[in-house]
């Protein structure tokens, strides 16, 4: 992921709230947490997904912002877990796709859909 930058009311809150619940580990310039390649097995690329979606299409609700971020997670069930400690809104339950992975859909601190992805590999 080369970068994703968005509108936030309150900067240091949405940060704070990134860094608890994702364990996005954030500095001055952002986040420097995503690799390109997996640790344990470099010679594997991972993929970012692209797609644009048509304006006003109910896949980013109930979230009224104009984009959706995916973030790779490991152990989805336990960070779910967690997240429904801190009192994180869950939009939905885990679905798994055959060969794709599991997902799972949260809202942040400033109403902005995430998809949650753990890949099936």
């Amino acid at each position: 992921m080369g970068g994703i930058f968005f509108y936030s009311d309150n900067p240091d809150k949405t940060k704070e709230w990134y860094t608890k619940n994702l364990g996005i580990e954030i500095n001055d310039w952002g986040s420097s947490s995503f690799e390109s390649r997996k640790l344990d097995h470099p010679e594997k690329i991972n993929s970012l997904q692209w797609k644009p979606f048509k304006t006003g299409d109910e896949y980013f609700s109930p979230s009224k912002k104009n984009f959706m971020i995916n973030y790779r997670v490991q152990n989805i069930e336990g960070l779910l877990e967690k997240l429904k400690e801190n009192g994180v809104t869950v939009l939905d339950s885990i679905t798994n796709y055959d060969g794709i992975g599991k997902f799972v859909h949260i809202m942040d601190e400033d109403d902005n859909k995430i998809e949650l992805w753990q890949p099936e590999d």
